[in-house]
């Protein structure tokens, strides 16, 4: 056995040599391939795992806001979800279409379409519900991304709709203050790098885009969105009441020239573009032009009187009523022999206006006409203006004069007739109007001096005797507050001549003798009556006594007559941010305060501090009943629009 033992061969040392040798030559080739990874497949390499860690991902910024002159939003944007795809890393394209399609509810013949794209980056669907939005982030798709964008929603519904325009889904704004401000409320986009685990779990998001500012800037607006309401909600209640097709309702503060409200009907809500029609979108009071009729005769007055033509008290021959020019005939509703100048407006004559017209002449009054603006863009800053329809004086024929001193045969917009009023409500000086706050805009003062402060006078008492005395103007007074007004009744042109459909009109300043506050109504085709002193000049009275109410200046004799005359909504019924003068501090209590027996004036100083003003039923000047009864709680919803009356008081 030890000899046999011995005479064995150690065969180990060859062994471990040979395991030596293969693992030197593995090193060797593990070497030489990473090598040539290292040296002729890293950048490929590289970029495959960056593609699989890291990812471009993109956000947008919030576009500007729009805001009345006291910063009641109108314009706003609110976060929502978008779904998008980047194809090349759709790992099941069959699997990724069916969830898609089924979460999102969208044709799986689209999906898959958009799939199979070679491009990098597209849309699936955009501003998806919270629903869909936690769906597809439950559903884990590879290359199937959710990203946040801003719609945009007007809270105010229609709510000068037309003024503030609407974007699309993309943000762009397409009419409107959202077109003319578009560059400025634009938000911008910022791109930035995501690193994420193998589980899709993000690790980490570089600073770059984050600390940019890539939201929009804000707008604001003149409007007030107190009197625009107000506004409208007249507006609307007369062309239901006369089933007219149309209307406008300006209100223009006289100091300044800004616009408080623009009121348009048929009215658009931006919220709903896809179910409006393009009538609804125009915005009338500076795209539709109109035989504005008598409101036109203000200025015609004032031109005679500046030029030495007329005196409030000279005689004109009215005819009786009628009265041929070049075989055209003119008429007067009231007709009449012989008129003052000053009853001449009193009474919106239209053969004593023609008659002095005629002893102005047409280049004279054509010259004063452009002064005041008429022929031209009031250049406002919004899209879509027309300049009317003034002819040259050369063209005129005598029908052409005779007609277009009492307001036929000339073509207006409503901006331009107030802009026209505003330059008599300014003492004589040409004044421009203005929509937007912020930013400011940069306009020439080009300010002219049309009318003598002499001559505006003259005019402005015999306007006031329109509403005061036995004019036509008389449905428009109020109790208390000295107005200036004329009436319109222009019979609209037809094919052929002149039609039976007419546009009644109404301008009032506010007070009479030192304006403060502009007022122009203008009612289109109304069908159950037609004169401007039954169908428009109501609907100024109605939104100039809330704009009183709403900027608290309100006369006892204001409160008796208004609740004699006016019943239920004569008021604002939108919270006030106005003060009312108080004879006696009021204290607001936590509940409601027994309000039984109380003068209207008090109980209204009362209420106004707590933004209520309350729908006043029934006459007289003391408190009879109310609701919400003594020790209830204050109504959270201060607003009457669309609910029952909120909080109202019973007169006796």
């Amino acid at each position: 056995m030890a000899k046999g033992s011995q005479g064995r061969k150690d065969h180990s040392k060859v062994k471990i040599g040979a395991v030596m040798v293969l693992f030197a030559f593995a090193l060797v080739g593990l070497w030489a391939r990473a090598g040539w990874v290292q040296l002729h497949e890293g950048d490929i390499l590289l970029s495959k795992a960056s593609k699989q860690s890291h990812a471009a991902e993109f956000e947008y910024g919030e576009r500007g806001r729009i805001f009345d002159r006291n910063g009641e939003m109108l314009a706003t944007s609110v976060e929502a979800k978008s779904v998008f795809i980047r194809p090349y890393e759709i790992e099941n394209i069959d699997v990724a279409a069916d969830k898609l399609s089924r979460i999102l509810n969208v044709s799986r013949k689209k999906v898959y379409k958009r799939l199979k794209s070679k491009k990098r980056f597209l849309w699936i669907k955009r501003q998806v519900t919270d629903r869909e939005a936690t769906a597809i982030a439950n559903a884990d798709l590879k290359g199937v991304r959710l990203v946040s964008e801003f719609s945009r929603i007007y809270p105010n519904g229609h709510l000068a709709g037309q003024t503030l325009g609407f974007v699309n889904i993309d943000g762009k704004g397409l009419e409107g203050i959202e077109y003319v401000y578009n560059d400025r409320l634009k938000p911008g986009k910022a791109e930035f790098v995501v690193q994420r685990d193998a589980k899709g779990a993000r690790l980490y998001l570089d600073a770059q885009g984050r600390e940019m500012d890539i939201n929009g800037l804000d707008v604001r607006l003149t409007i007030d969105t107190h009197i625009q309401h107000a506004a409208e909600q007249a507006l609307a209640k007369s062309i239901s009441k006369y089933d007219a097709r149309a209307g406008i309702v300006l209100v223009v503060d006289v100091d300044s020239g800004d616009i408080l409200a623009m009121a348009n009907q048929p009215f658009f809500n931006p919220n709903a573009v896809s179910r409006s029609k393009a009538s609804q979108r125009r915005l009338r009071a500076l795209t539709d032009v109109y035989e504005p009729g008598s409101t036109m005769k203000p200025f015609l007055m004032a031109a005679a009187l500046e030029e030495k033509v007329i005196e409030p008290d000279t005689l004109i021959n009215c005819e009786n009523g009628r009265w041929k020019v070049a075989r055209k005939v003119i008429r007067d509703t009231h007709p009449e022999k012989w008129l003052p100048a000053h009853k001449v407006l009193r009474y919106s004559s239209n053969i004593g206006s023609a008659k002095i017209g005629m002893d102005l002449g047409a280049g004279v009054y054509h010259d004063y006409l452009t002064k005041l603006g008429f022929g031209e863009k009031t250049n406002i800053g919004l899209p879509g203006e027309s300049g009317g329809i003034l002819m040259p004086p050369g063209k005129w024929t005598s029908v052409d004069l005779a007609a277009i001193s009492f307001g036929q045969g000339i073509g207006t917009t409503a901006l331009q007739m107030a802009r026209a009023f505003l330059c008599l409500a300014n003492g004589g000086v040409t004044k421009e109007l203005n929509l937007v706050n912020m930013p400011e805009q940069e306009r020439p003062n080009n300010a002219v001096q049309v009318f003598s402060k002499d001559t505006v006078d003259k005019v402005l008492s015999m306007m006031k005797d329109v509403v005061h005395e036995d004019g036509t103007g008389r449905s428009a007074r109020i109790q208390g507050i000295t107005m200036a007004g004329k009436t319109g009744t222009a019979q609209k042109a037809a094919k052929g001549g002149y039609g039976d459909q007419y546009l009644s009109s109404f301008v009032a300043l506010v007070p009479a003798d030192d304006p403060e506050l502009l007022v122009i109504t203008m009612v289109d085709e109304p069908q159950k009556a037609n004169y401007g002193s039954m169908v428009a000049a109501p609907v100024c009275r109605e939104v100039t006594v809330r704009t009183l109410a709403y900027h608290g200046k309100l006369s006892e004799t204001l409160i008796a007559e208004t609740a004699e005359d006016v019943p239920v909504d004569a008021l604002v019924e939108q919270p006030l941010t106005g003060s009312v003068d108080a004879h006696k501090p009021q204290q607001v209590t936590a509940t409601v305060p027994n309000i039984k027996g109380m003068p209207v004036r008090r109980a209204l100083e009362l209420l106004v501090k707590k933004g209520i003003v309350p729908v006043l039923k029934g006459e007289g000047m003391t408190v009879k009943d109310q609701k919400p009864k003594a020790g209830q709680a204050w109504p959270e919803d201060k607003t009457s629009e669309g609910t029952e009356d909120v909080f109202v008081l019973w007169l006796s």
